[in-house]
């Protein structure tokens, strides 16, 4: 049987040098998430979600990214979920992406709030009815009895009548405030580019890995 301490990789794939850095972080992620979908990532919007819950108790699970600009990032829940209460709780917020085919990692903090309800309907709305049915029958987080009373819920659902977005059910801007890009390189000795938002203007540092 082969020893988790002796599971490793050598990265070589790539490197993040001071001269290939824009001046905004978004314009980095932007090359990093093309260059994602371009390299065959499977799910490359997967990203991993942190948050703290009442007791100050950190917790994460893995979300879809929908959209990004420089105003932030965007993804969609049920605001009623443990992930929902948390950010209500505590708008402080990390996310995570790592893009093992590429070595590369991405690591951000910020502030979420909501978007407006016309957003969220609007990506509602273009989501596939199946997806639209199950936010609407799931109590995101809250206990079931089986599998069995979950089918039921969707096989009673009426699809008849128009599929409207629940209320409790729409999105989150991460407006962040620091950004790390991490490259996987030789011998563990990784590059590590920090961006943070200082007076309004977006400065970088290297970290040792």
């Amino acid at each position: 049987m082969l020893s988790i301490k002796n599971l490793r990789e050598n990265y070589s794939k790539g490197q993040l040098l001071e001269k290939d850095i824009p001046p905004h972080p978004i314009d980095l992620f932007d090359a990093w998430f093309q260059l994602s979908l371009s390299s065959g990532v499977k799910e490359p919007n997967a990203m991993v979600l942190g948050t703290v819950n009442a007791d100050n108790k950190p917790r994460s699970r893995v979300v879809l990214l929908k959209d990004y600009s420089k105003d932030g990032f965007v993804f969609y829940t049920n605001y009623q979920s443990d992930k929902g209460i948390e950010i209500e709780q505590n708008p402080n917020i990390c996310l995570n992406f790592l893009w093992l085919e590429m070595e590369k990692q991405v690591r951000i903090e910020g502030i979420a709030t909501k978007v407006s309800q016309q957003e969220s309907t609007d990506y509602f709305n273009s989501r596939p009815d199946g997806s639209k049915i199950g936010a609407i029958i799931s109590d995101q987080s809250k206990p079931i009895g089986s599998r069995e009373e979950l089918n039921k819920r969707l096989s009673e659902f009426d699809i008849t009548n128009p599929i409207i977005k629940p209320e409790h059910w729409g999105g989150y801007l991460i407006t962040p405030h620091l950004i790390e890009f991490w490259q996987g390189r030789a011998n563990r000795l990784h590059d590590r580019i920090e961006y943070k938002l200082v007076d309004g203007n977006w400065a970088y540092q290297r970290l040792q890995p």
